[in-house]
């Protein structure tokens, strides 16, 4: 007998607990790490390896959690070194560095509110399916 698809499964509370922790996971470390975009990513991952022989519900959304944290860090790295090279190089200021920092800035505010959204969804057993990860997440994490 194989599992339900996440969609029609319906967790237990232990499970819901679980799940959402792994989106309060990355806005815990946002608080803590802010300066640092790879704290957020290491504070998911670890509790992604946590939970990775969990059940088939708490690995899908701690897989979704951790694919927009890897998301995020890309984005806020590549800002981060540009920012650095501007301050330390020879790199100037210039409109497209301040448009990518504005666009981060609106990323990082969207994930921010999307997993506290996802952490309070998911408490209450429901199905949390974000745009461009929740697909991922079904390709990655095996039942």
């Amino acid at each position: 007998m194989s599992e339900p698809s996440i969609s029609t499964y319906q967790p237990d509370d232990y499970e819901t607990e679980k799940a959402s922790n792994g989106y309060l996971m990355s806005v815990v470390a946002v608080m803590v790490g802010l300066p640092l975009p790879i704290i957020n990513l290491a504070a998911t991952g670890f509790f992604y390896l946590g939970n990775r022989r969990s059940t088939y519900y708490v690995r899908w959304h701690c897989t979704q959690a951790l694919l927009s944290q890897v998301f995020i860090v890309a984005m806020n790295s590549v800002g981060l070194s540009w920012t650095l090279s501007i301050i330390f190089g020879d790199k100037i200021l210039t409109n497209q560095y301040i448009v990518y920092i504005i666009t981060i800035v609106i990323f990082n505010v969207v994930e921010f509110i999307m997993n506290i959204a996802a952490a309070i969804q998911t408490r209450k057993g429901k199905l949390v399916y974000l745009w461009l990860f929740g697909p991922l997440s079904d390709l990655l994490c095996r039942k």
